[in-house]
């Protein structure tokens, strides 16, 4: 088979490297990629939104399954174009994709089908946002509703930070569009777990739970990004747990989809809060997770290409999905100055030196005149496994070390959350 992969971050390097093992496939494109993916795959000049050009590629190379990475795309309905000319494709169409796409959607979704998530009230009206801020208490969470690459979430410690932010929403436009209606939730307290599921619309199956860690710096603090790396299995995700997360949220996800019309297909990512009253939905997202893709899909011992073609086959109920042992961790090498303003082209040295046993997932990188180099905000995902959570960690870090690029910044505590459980 002959696979199309959209995308260009670390997500899409870790999708195609994984795709590109399977006997199934005989050849990976990746559009447009980066300089990771050209190392598995070949690297095609069309961006993710360029649907007409997308297509066109597909009938000229006859490719048997096309996999979308980023939100964008399935929320501006790649899924949607591709099938009204009968091309095979993976992910949630257009209705579907809201579950991201809208924060004001999925809020009133989970409201209606009676998902666990936090109490919230969605706003087009900066008085009246202002307005209900002035009834509520900190801490609380001021959200753009559209897509703002991870970082239009704010979660606000006073009520000054609430209307700072709100200002910087929605009368600044910080996030653009994204920002013309905002979603103002109470904020939850307990410890954050990610859960992806892979669905044919019907039947799931979940992969290994993880946890990301959004925050910039150490001890979670500074701004919200994309993310700066995650470890997998989260280890306080224990049998109990995993069947509340089943029968609450993905469950009634799935049949509240197929009841409003718009049946999921694709990989569903659920953000979790786990709070005294148990786990509560913080967002969905409508495809694998970026870092969490980086220690989830290294840990898959299925073929990926098989469940990806049962789910298109709508035969995901018989098809195993198997995990292996062990624990991955993902440390994620940014630019300085990320999540704002940061510089390119820095070049980037010590790859060849990591180890046979590390993966590293190139996100923001490219080729300028024979040198690797930084070309996005986070740059590189090194991910280690091992037996234990632990040593998953020192791998993934020893294994940085070896890397340099000018101003490079990381966080030096992925994991530690989970070794508490493990002392």
């Amino acid at each position: 088979m002959k696979v199309l992969v959209v995308g260009s971050g670390g997500r899409e390097h870790t999708l195609a490297w994984k795709i590109g093992r399977s006997p199934m496939v005989k050849q990976v494109y990746i559009a447009p990629g980066n300089a990771g993916t050209a190392e598995v795959g070949e690297n095609v000049p069309i961006g993710g939104s360029e649907f007409n050009a997308l297509k066109a590629f597909v009938k000229e190379e006859t490719i048997d399954l096309t996999l979308v990475g980023p939100e964008q795309p399935l929320v501006d309905g790649i899924v949607d174009a591709f099938q009204t000319e009968n091309l095979h494709i993976f992910g949630p169409r257009q209705s579907a994709a809201r579950l991201e796409g809208s924060k004001a959607f999925a809020k009133r979704f989970m409201q209606d089908h009676e998902i666990p998530t936090a109490i919230a009230e969605t706003f087009t009206d900066y008085q009246k946002a202002e307005q209900y801020l002035s009834t509520r208490e900190a801490p609380i969470v001021v959200k753009a509703s559209g897509l703002a690459a991870g970082k239009g979430v704010i979660v606000c410690d006073t009520m000054e930070d609430a209307r700072n932010a709100l200002n910087r929403i929605m009368r600044d436009k910080e996030f653009g569009p994204a920002g013309e209606m905002v979603v103002i939730e109470d904020c939850l307290a307990g410890e954050e777990l990610s859960i992806i599921a892979i669905t044919d619309g019907r039947d799931y199956k979940l992969l290994v739970p993880s946890q990301d860690h959004k925050a910039a710096y150490d001890n979670d603090e500074g701004p919200n990004t994309g993310g700066m790396g995650a470890y997998a299995p989260a280890p306080m995700a224990d049998e109990s747990l995993i069947e509340q997360v089943k029968n609450k949220i993905i469950e009634p996800t799935l049949e509240g989809m197929r009841e409003e019309g718009a049946p999921y297909v694709g990989f569903l990512y659920a953000g979790l809060m786990l709070t005294e009253d148990g786990p509560k939905v913080l967002e969905f997202n409508c495809r694998m997770g970026d870092p969490e893709a980086q220690v989830v899909v290294p840990l898959m011992k299925s073929d990926l290409m098989e469940v990806l073609h049962a789910c298109m086959e709508g035969k995901l109920a018989e098809t195993p999905v198997e995990m292996a042992d062990g624990f991955a961790t993902c440390v994620v090498a940014a630019s300085g100055g990320y999540p704002g303003n940061y510089e390119k082209g820095k070049i980037i040295t010590g790859l060849d030196d990591i180890a046979d046993e590390c993966q590293v997932f190139h996100a923001g990188t490219a080729r300028r005149n024979g040198d690797l180099v930084t070309d996005g905000g986070r740059v590189l995902g090194i991910t280690g496994t091992g037996p234990t959570l632990q040593r998953s960690i020192d791998r993934a870090y020893q294994e940085l070390d070896k890397v340099q690029f000018e101003k490079m910044q990381f966080r030096t505590d992925i994991g530690k959350q989970g070794l508490k459980y493990s002392e």
